[in-house]
């Protein structure tokens, strides 16, 4: 009997110690944990959270695109033990980034753990002034070689690393194409083959406008208004914007003057300005004259064309454009805070790699690449980051005739650059864009475009020319 009590003792003793270890290890992660009890603030930080307690990972976007795959993410991982918080703002008015940099610069609980940005201003995060609250990827145990492995377009890559440091990820390719219709093809050219048309277009410019007459000998503009070869021109210029710190302007960009008036003083277009609704018309063919093609991504198929082509359904192609270059997209950074609780770490590198670099039947880019997001319904295939992906999607879309657009877009993601890419970028191309079409419209020359255009950019961004 007394040694039965001696057992007893201890073992009473032994758990009474291990209560107020427990108690000690959970503080950090638990606000039921005892007070009396504080943790070492040395361990705090990397202490993983009891099982049944999730972790909450804050989600800031422009849009709720991502914020709806988080659903997808929990639906096929029943185990993870994260849930969301999701804020949404909209980039109108230029509400997002301000909001989005307050709430990294302040910290804190309810700071970003994970955050977006489109093409238009990524660069500001990945590698310019909001650079520093990014995470390096390789820090969450996302790699080069999981990249590599992925198949990644080169230009994703390039647009979200500084100094060698990969910080961001699109899931998203956006790796531009010519779209044209069959029927003004085969009118035209004699065909409608893509591998034929592509070079009735290109390569080069002198190709596009010796194919543009062509076109209008059998009354069609080319393409429906400057806007359209703008994009292209963009995004395939030696070098961006800015260069040591000056306003530069490529020969390719500047070459964009005289292909915007050659396309105005010969009557190649409608003159449309993209986004309104003559550009919209143009989709439909029921414009001033019917319009061959579009310069775009996939997503301007799925998203724009789709919704405007109305009675040309089905009368379109995809092939390889005059020179390559992409047009949009959305990355994914962490904050660099994470790292700092192995948990939250976890939780947020699980769910960026399963939307980036995941190229398994059950991965987000190959459920966007196959539109099959939701159960038993068929949604918009979409072209994706990882060429592993698309090479086992099918990418056979009914609004371009049947035809496998991933044949085209997987080579269209490989030629894009993304090192021409600046910052500064969406404001200096509106001040560009509407200085070439008062030169095309006669109400200035070439040489007092240019001259206000580097006025304009000093006054409005205090960037000095070269």
């Amino acid at each position: 009997m007394k040694k039965m009590k001696r057992v007893l003792v201890g073992l009473s003793l032994l758990l009474v110690m291990s209560s107020v270890l427990a108690a000690c290890g959970g503080k950090s992660n638990s606000s039921n944990a005892p007070n009396s009890s504080p943790a070492p603030t040395t361990n705090n930080s990397n202490t993983p959270p009891p099982s049944n307690e999730k972790v909450t990972v804050n989600l800031w976007s422009f849009t709720d695109e991502i914020p709806n795959m988080t659903e997808k993410y929990i639906a096929t991982h029943p185990d993870a033990n994260v849930e969301f918080k999701t804020t949404v703002i909209a980039t109108t008015d230029g509400a997002y980034q301000p909001a989005l940099d307050q709430a990294l610069a302040g910290g804190g609980k309810d700071a970003p753990d994970i955050y977006a940005a489109e093409s238009a201003f990524v660069l500001k995060y990945s590698q310019g002034d909001a650079s520093d609250y990014a995470a390096n990827y390789a820090d969450l145990g996302l790699d080069d070689q999981m990249v590599k492995d992925a198949g990644i377009a080169q230009y994703s890559v390039d647009i979200g690393s500084k100094d060698g440091q990969l910080k961001a990820l699109g899931y998203q390719a956006t790796g531009g194409a010519f779209i044209y219709r069959r029927s003004l093809a085969k009118e035209t050219f004699g065909t409608d083959d893509p591998a034929t048309i592509k070079n009735e277009v290109g390569p080069g410019w002198d190709k596009f406008f010796e194919a543009a007459a062509k076109l209008k000998a059998k009354g069609y503009g080319i393409v429906s208004g400057d806007g359209d070869i703008w994009h292209p021109i963009e995004n395939s210029s030696d070098k961006g914007w800015i260069v040591d710190g000056k306003l530069h302007i490529d020969p390719k960009r500047e070459q964009f003057l005289d292909l915007a008036k050659k396309l105005k003083d010969n009557d190649y277009f409608n003159d449309t300005q993209d986004w309104q609704e003559g550009w919209f018309a143009d989709m439909s063919g029921t414009g001033p004259k019917p319009v061959f093609g579009f310069f775009g991504p996939a997503w301007l198929i799925n998203y724009t064309l789709k919704d405007n082509v109305k009675d040309t359904f089905g009368d379109w192609a995809v092939t390889e454009p005059p020179t390559g270059f992409f047009w949009g997209g959305t990355w994914l950074l962490a904050n660099k805070d994470v790292a700092k609780d192995d948990a939250k770490k976890q939780a947020v590198a699980d769910f960026i790699k399963w939307v980036t670099l995941d190229t398994s039947d059950t991965g987000l880019q190959y459920y966007w690449a196959n539109g099959t997001m939701k159960d038993g319904e068929q949604g918009t295939k979409d072209s994706v980051a990882s060429s592993v992906v698309m090479s086992n999607s099918n990418g056979e879309t009914a609004l371009v005739g049947g035809q496998n657009m991933f044949d085209v877009f997987v080579p269209a993601n490989a030629n894009a650059s993304g090192k021409n890419l600046t910052q500064y970028d969406e404001s200096i191309n509106t001040i560009w864009r509407d200085q070439v079409r008062q030169y095309t419209a006669g109400s200035k020359d070439r040489n007092a475009a240019i001259a206000d255009f580097k006025q304009q950019v000093k006054d409005q961004l205090g960037i000095d020319s070269e």
